[in-house]
C-alpha cells in the first residue's frame, strides 16, 4: 500500500493543469500511475483524489454496508459514485482540474496544497487549509482520546 504522507505546495496554470509532487507520482501502484478519481471530500472545502486500486476498494467497502433493496441506500451509492470524475495523468505528471472545482475549495490565485492522507491525498486551496486546520494542542488531545480507546 502507499502511503501519502506530508504536504506539498502546488500551482495551477491558465488551463487548470496541476503537477502532482512527484513523491507522490513515484508511491502509485504501477498499475494506477496514468489515472486518478477525484472526488469532493464530503465535510471539507477540499478534493480527494484516490489511486484507482484505493477508489475501487472504498466503492466496494461502502456497496457491503448498503442494501442493495433500500432506495435510500441506493441513492446514496448513486450520488457518491456520480459525484466522482476520472482524471487522467499527462506524460508530464499534471491533472486538469476544471476551474469549477479549484472555486470550491477556494483556489483564487492558485495556491494548492497536495495533503497525504496515507492511501489518497487531499487538494486543498491553501487558505482553507490553514482556516481549518488544528492547533497542536487540539491535534494531540484528539490523537490521545483516539489512540487511549485502544
Amino acid at each position: 500500500m502507499s502511503t501519502f504522507i506530508g504536504k506539498y505546495e502546488a500551482k495551477a496554470d491558465v488551463k487548470g493543469r496541476v503537477f502532482i509532487p512527484s513523491v507522490y507520482r513515484k508511491l502509485l501502484p504501477e498499475a494506477d500511475r496514468e489515472r486518478l478519481v477525484l472526488r469532493r471530500d464530503t465535510d471539507n472545502d477540499c478534493l480527494i483524489l484516490y489511486p484507482v486500486s484505493v477508489w475501487n476498494a472504498k466503492v466496494e467497502q461502502l456497496k457491503s454496508v448498503l442494501d442493495e433493496w433500500n432506495p435510500d441506500d441506493q441513492l446514496l451509492l448513486m450520488q457518491f459514485v456520480s459525484e466522482a470524475e476520472w482524471l487522467d495523468i499527462d506524460s508530464q505528471g499534471r491533472v486538469l482540474i476544471s476551474r469549477r472545482h479549484l472555486q470550491e475549495i477556494g483556489v483564487e490565485s492558485s495556491d494548492m496544497l497536495f495533503v497525504g492522507m496515507i492511501d489518497r491525498f487531499a487538494l486543498w486551496g491553501k487558505p482553507n487549509y490553514e482556516k481549518a486546520g488544528l492547533s497542536r494542542q487540539q491535534v494531540a488531545a484528539l490523537l490521545k482520546d483516539k489512540m487511549m480507546r485502544k
